[in-house]
């Protein structure tokens, strides 16, 4: 396993100097979000002069939002972004499932548990896989307490409903203790890599404080067991990056050094 970083955390005027900074945190995996009208040449140009990988491209969207119309969008926009995938080195994008609420997709809401919500995160998928098979990249989907899919329960049961070798998790640990879990931490986790750990595309790191909506401290500021956490990811056969995000830019020499101990340790 290898600490990356979600791009954005380090922010200077150009793109040479912002992978710079990157760099000098020895970090040399990253998680990309583009924008139209980059320059997908200059970007892998840049990063390969520093030996820096995208692990994967972001291309969340929220997959059952009460109006459709914002669903077509996302689609649209995962389209744009696993064509980016080749010329960038990656084959991987990263997927939220989505909420019911219509402001944000980061939120819980009721109808999140309706028979409605889950066929609509089918159809979604079904239409994203559509563009995954056509582009060979793997969606990978990350259960958050918010979400659809809020469970390693409900992650398996959409791998298995889906039945495609396009769809993996990316797995953060800090999203996925309900209110009132937290003191079933060990089990948790043990729970959702026997049920998961065959299926992980992507880890991300970062921590929380409490259960519930609350994963969003930086790594090793909060109460995740990082040991287990990360032993568990060598256990189930995981070498890619494990990506910090929740971060300040100040904080990252502090996460870097914990998770690069976490690491070693193993």
């Amino acid at each position: 396993m290898q600490i990356g970083l979600m791009e954005g955390t380090i922010r200077r005027e150009t793109l040479q100097e912002t992978l710079d900074a990157v760099a000098a945190h020895s970090i040399h995996h990253l998680q990309y979000h583009l924008s139209p009208g980059t320059s997908l040449t200059e970007i892998r140009r840049e990063l390969d002069a520093r030996q820096i990988k995208i692990s994967a491209l972001s291309g969340t969207y929220n997959m059952i939002d009460p109006d459709i119309e914002k669903r077509h969008a996302g689609l649209r926009m995962l389209r744009f972004v696993a064509e980016q995938c080749e010329p960038l080195g990656t084959s991987v994008i990263t997927l939220c499932t989505g909420s019911r609420d219509p402001q944000s997709m980061w939120r819980a809401h009721p109808d999140n548990n309706s028979p409605s919500a889950w066929k609509d995160l089918v159809e979604s998928m079904e239409k994203a896989l559509e563009v995954a098979e056509e582009y060979k990249v793997t969606l990978a989907f990350e259960p958050e307490v918010s979400n659809v899919i809020d469970s390693a329960q409900k992650s398996r049961r959409l791998i298995d409903e889906m039945q495609s070798p396009y769809l993996k998790v990316c797995m953060d640990a800090a999203n996925i203790f309900h209110k009132g879990e937290l003191p079933k931490m060990r089990e948790i986790l043990d729970e959702a890599f026997a049920l998961l750990g065959d299926d992980i595309a992507l880890a991300h790191a970062k921590d929380l404080d409490r259960d519930g909506q609350a994963g969003h401290l930086a790594a090793g500021t909060g109460l995740l067991d990082y040991d287990q956490y990360l032993g568990l990811l060598k256990k189930n056969g995981y070498k890619g990056g494990v990506i910090l995000h929740g971060l300040s830019e100040e904080q990252v020499p502090f996460c870097v050094k914990f998770l690069q101990e976490k690491i070693d340790a193993l």
